[in-house]
């Protein structure tokens, strides 16, 4: 091999040419390791664990992730995650960036550059390529495919340890194999969803099975806990009216709102998901309406917004309430009119779009309190959806944990381990104050931590657990409360009182009457210091879920 004079330090043996033939055979050897993981696996998560255990030999490596980046929407997103120990690293949330910082990125990536950053520095475009959780020294570099760059690789070192120019010269010749490797992980993604579109498409016309039926497969708990739910999905998928999703963080809202998406008309359209608490304030109208080149610093080139993107489809807007009144106003004139109007642009441009939002605030208190407009919220609030918790859905415990142990297993390389009775009983006993992102979460952990051979779920749930402070006490009805899932006929005498009989009543019987007695005590009132709920000594979600199955009506009695 011929070159300039370099010298690399591998595998204890220090190797230098000067313009004459060496022998690399070990590095040669490794970097052919490199390239058969990455070429031999279907899945990206498979070759990026097995390059991962090929380089923690030579490298000071903790964790080494391979991230997306999406240009429709300027967003960096983890895709796949090798970890050198045995610390679990699970993916962190997708990064957005703003237009100016977007095309700094994206010309770095152009240019091939890798960085080093130490771990006492995360400054400039660095923050956007790499999660805020991940500590230590960094290297970071572009991921390019065949029309242009489509990823950032990232690698973290162990705690107490730097890398060297040698460390930085072997983490470039990861680059080209992870890039192909990206690249048909991106590729292969596509054709399966166009596959899958065309079944359910053939299927359909074939043997008469709806995509609805087909999608309904694949949501855990359709049939169980989430049956009610899953029917007035089915009720509401037909029209185009706007949806309101509400309940706890990490009940499954997003999963909802595309079972409604791919249960309508507008299956074939675009499903957009934009989270408008994790948008900056001005950049708020550039990424809903879009833009005209020129219109603002740093606007090179115009923009579609997503009202535009998901025109004959569905826009989902996440966490609604995060929303400032201005961006309020803008978009209740939209959902009115029908029209955007790019930032900087004088035509107003017509969409079709079904709007489905979802908040897990208090819209109904923000509104008494003037922080969010009434009107946007009569708008938006036509068809309530009320996601259960998870602690009001155990039957679903059991398939959730089989469910997230199968998807942690394979993403993580690591054969699959049935869950015994035990682990059921003990996640069963967990209150899950996170729903099932926290029950995720605590799976991949176990998986982890049970390499392969068992779910260590004990030790999973106390990772990272810390007693959750409870929410302080209100007199004011919460949405819960003012948002009923079916229509609510009140009856005419809303006193409860006591009633005689020869006959004994069932448990049933009693305990209802015994909920409506202390609900008409309390004037209906379910939370708070002076709520039912305290009276009865019960968490307001259990009252809530057996008031339900008994058919007690709180706003019969609401004063």
């Amino acid at each position: 091999m011929m070159g300039i004079g370099w010298a690399l330090s591998f595998a204890g043996l220090s190797v230098e040419y000067a313009g004459v033939e060496t022998d690399l055979t070990a590095f040669d050897e490794l970097l052919f390791r490199i390239w058969r993981e990455a070429c031999r696996h279907g899945e990206l998560a498979k070759s990026v664990g097995a390059i991962t255990a090929c380089l923690k030999e030579h490298l000071p490596i903790e964790s080494l992730l391979v991230r997306s980046l999406d240009t429709s929407c300027n967003t960096v997103k983890t895709v796949a995650i090798g970890s050198a120990s045995h610390l679990p690293y699970l993916p962190s949330p997708d990064t957005v960036g703003s237009v100016a910082k977007w095309e700094r990125v994206t010309q770095w990536a152009g240019r091939g550059e890798s960085i080093f950053s130490p771990s006492s520095r995360r400054t400039g475009d660095v923050r956007l390529l790499v999660p805020p959780e991940i500590e230590g020294d960094i290297l970071a570099g572009p991921l390019v495919g065949e029309s242009g760059p489509i990823g950032v690789l990232v690698v973290n070192a162990t705690a107490n340890r730097s890398f060297h120019p040698e460390h930085q010269q072997l983490f470039d010749e990861l680059l080209e194999p992870i890039s192909i490797a990206l690249e048909n992980h991106s590729q292969k993604s596509e054709l399966m969803t166009f596959r899958q579109l065309r079944g359910s498409a053939d299927r359909t016309s074939q043997t008469g099975i709806s995509k609805s039926d087909a999608a309904s497969e694949v949501i855990v708990g359709a049939d169980s806990g989430l049956r009610r739910i899953m029917e007035r999905v089915k009720l509401v998928s037909s029209s185009d009216v706007p949806v309101l999703i509400l309940g706890e963080t990490g009940t499954g809202k997003e999963v909802v709102s595309r079972a409604i998406h791919m249960r309508s008309r507008r299956a074939g359209g675009p499903f957009i998901r934009v989270n408008c608490g994790a948008i900056p304030s001005e950049l708020l109208d550039s990424h809903l309406f879009g833009h005209e080149r020129g219109s603002f610093t740093g606007a090179e080139a115009t923009r579609l917004g997503w009202f535009e993107r998901a025109d004959g489809g569905t826009l989902f807007l996440d966490e609604i309430g995060e929303l400032p009144p201005a961006a309020q106003v803008r978009l209740l004139r939209v959902l009115q009119d029908s029209f955007v109007e790019r930032v900087g642009g004088q035509i107003p441009i017509r969409v079709d779009v079904r709007i489905i939002a979802a908040t897990h605030r208090d819209l109904p208190t923000m509104v008494r309190e003037r922080q969010f407009r009434e009107d946007l919220w009569y708008r938006i609030n036509v068809f309530p959806l009320l996601m259960p918790p998870l602690r009001d859905r155990p039957e679903d415990i059991g398939m959730l944990v089989r469910h997230f142990t199968r998807k942690a297993a394979e993403r993580f390389g690591l054969p699959y381990t049935e869950p015994t009775p035990d682990d059921l009983l003990l996640m069963l006993q967990y209150r899950w104050p996170g729903n099932i992102r926290e029950l995720a979460a605590v799976v991949d952990r176990a998986v982890i931590l049970g390499e392969g051979e068992r779910l260590d779920l004990a030790k999973a749930i106390g990772i990272g657990s810390s007693p959750v402070t409870p929410i302080a006490a209100s007199n004011d009805a919460t949405f819960y409360e003012v948002v009923p899932e079916s229509p609510v006929v009140a009856p005419q005498v809303r006193s409860v009182q006591p009633q005689s009989s020869d006959m004994p009543l069932t448990l049933d019987e009693a305990m209802k009457r015994h909920i409506e007695l202390v609900l008409d005590q309390v004037g209906g009132q379910i939370e708070g210091k002076k709520g039912a709920a305290q009276l009865l000594d019960i968490n307001p979600h259990t009252l809530r879920a057996r008031m339900r199955k008994l058919g007690v009506r709180w706003s019969a009695f609401r004063q």
